[in-house]
């Protein structure tokens, strides 16, 4: 199944984000200050130029081993938005915060919110490039009318000879809500199992002892609401996030032993797209978000799985191989 750029957005597409709006808004009359939080791993979220020196930058470009075209981006751009605005419909409200992973710069977060029905929606953002050698970074997606950005950063990952690792930052910000209270979200996008799961345990392992580290920090700066979320590309079942704690606790755990995935490989369900929370973040825990219209038939498995851009070489049209994450809180 390939979506095409036309026809991707009817007319009560376009209107959606004005009434998910407007349902949002009287809800949070009636519930009080609730706060929408939403990931992404959007694989391999490139523009169509070839204007870095990074290999996958090349590949995904009009002339380039994907014949990554202007068309392709934007269906791209529109699936995704068509698939954040569903999200928000059967959540029943826009997310306030939408983290992000894969994603090449700034200018293809631009268009994303500018040039498609995402621009009536007061999104803003905040991205910075990272050593990451494939050229693909964190970045985060805010609504002003319910944060307030006070600063941001990207944090590196550093080696035990202090030298930065060329891999993705975590992505730090810190907002003040309506009432004036503090709040601040981590995105990250820890380095994979390329190579075999065991040579790549250590660099895991460093990020998440960062994670750690600015997780205590922003505590004894007095900053006592704290989400970090992302890709870790590994499942809560690795001893490794005890380290976390108490600072920071596991959502994903209680979904992770149902089975349940953000992403399928040989058929088998991982859950690797995780939320952590500090101890004040009050929640009925963290979902995983199923988009029909961004699902295929498993070929060769049982069920569905995510519809990529890509399948190997052949463009079927979809988002990515990860379902986004949801998590809605006080």
């Amino acid at each position: 199944m390939v979506l095409s750029g036309q026809g991707i957005l009817s007319g009560q597409d376009k209107s959606m984000g004005e009434e998910v709006q407007g349902r949002k808004e009287r809800r949070e009359e009636e519930k009080g200050e609730a706060l929408r939080v939403m990931f992404w791993n959007l694989e391999n979220f490139f523009d169509n130029r070839n204007d870095s020196t990074s290999v996958s930058d090349a590949e995904f470009s009009s002339y380039g081993e994907r014949h990554w075209s202007r068309k392709k981006f934007n269906t791209k751009c529109q699936a995704i938005a068509k698939g954040i605005l569903w999200t928000a419909g059967e959540k029943g409200g826009l997310p306030d915060v939408i983290g992000v992973a894969e994603v090449e710069n700034k200018r293809a977060l631009q268009r994303l919110l500018y040039n498609t029905a995402l621009h009536k929606l007061d999104y803003k953002i905040i991205h910075f490039e990272s050593p990451d050698p494939r050229g693909i970074d964190v970045a985060l997606l805010y609504r002003t009318s319910t944060l307030k950005r006070i600063r941001a950063k990207p944090c590196h990952l550093y080696g035990p000879d202090s030298t930065v690792l060329r891999t993705r930052d975590i992505l730090l910000a810190e907002f003040e809500r309506p009432g004036g209270t503090p709040v601040a979200f981590m995105v990250n996008h820890h380095p994979s199992k390329y190579g075999g799961a065991s040579v790549s345990e250590a660099r895991r392992a460093i990020a998440v002892g960062r994670l750690k580290q600015l997780a205590d920090s922003l505590q004894a700066a007095g900053i006592e609401y704290i989400v970090a979320m992302g890709d870790f590309n590994d499942t809560p079942a690795n001893p490794v996030y005890k380290r976390l704690e108490p600072t920071l606790r596991n959502l994903a755990e209680p979904l992770h032993r149902r089975g349940l995935g953000t992403i399928k490989y040989d058929g088998a369900w991982e859950l690797i797209d995780l939320f952590f929370v500090s101890p004040k973040v009050q929640t009925n825990g963290m979902e995983i978000v199923t988009i029909p219209f961004l699902q295929t038939a498993d070929g060769g498995h049982a069920g569905r799985k995510p519809l990529r851009t890509y399948s190997g070489p052949r463009y079927i049209g979809g988002v990515s191989d990860h379902c986004p994450i949801w998590l809605e809180c006080q």
